[in-house]
């Protein structure tokens, strides 16, 4: 079993959440970042650093993720290449990337998208806290669960 992070996009306190979930149920951690960062001192985590551009993270993410692996991204897009590819994806609040909600997601930030660009709306997700990190433990659990069957 292993789990992918989009490392550069995730907040710590989930990629800790992920690192201890790891140790207590020995499973691979692989962090995939567009730009070197400190890789936690256990042997079950590794940093994969992608050379730099856009979507190198991503393109590698969806080129060696396996069906069966998780993924934890933020990345709307990028959750849905990995879902027709068969691999699960979780966002780091805890929701779900599938077949019931993709669609609506997508059309959903391609919406939000176009009113940023024509400033008419700003912003970006609310702070990450203990309520986000909840749902992520909570999602994570269940997922992991169902993953090792």
């Amino acid at each position: 079993m292993r789990v992918w992070i989009d490392a550069d996009a995730c907040p710590r306190a989930a990629k800790d959440l992920v690192i201890k979930f790891a140790l207590k149920r020995r499973f691979e951690v692989l962090l995939v970042a567009g730009q070197s960062q400190v890789r936690p001192a256990f042997a079950c985590v590794r940093l994969i650093v992608v050379p730099s551009g856009p979507d190198a993270a991503d393109d590698y993410l969806v080129e060696h993720a396996a069906p069966g692996e998780l993924v934890i991204c933020s990345d709307i897009p990028l959750a849905d290449r990995l879902f027709k590819k068969g691999v699960a994806a979780l966002d780091p609040r805890g929701r779900e990337f599938d077949e019931r909600n993709m669609g609506e997601r997508l059309a959903l930030r391609n919406l939000l998208s176009d009113l940023r660009d024509q400033g008419q709306a700003g912003g970006g997700q609310p702070p990450y806290g203990e309520r986000e990190r909840q749902a992520f433990a909570c999602a994570l659990d269940r997922l992991l669960v169902r993953l090792s069957r």
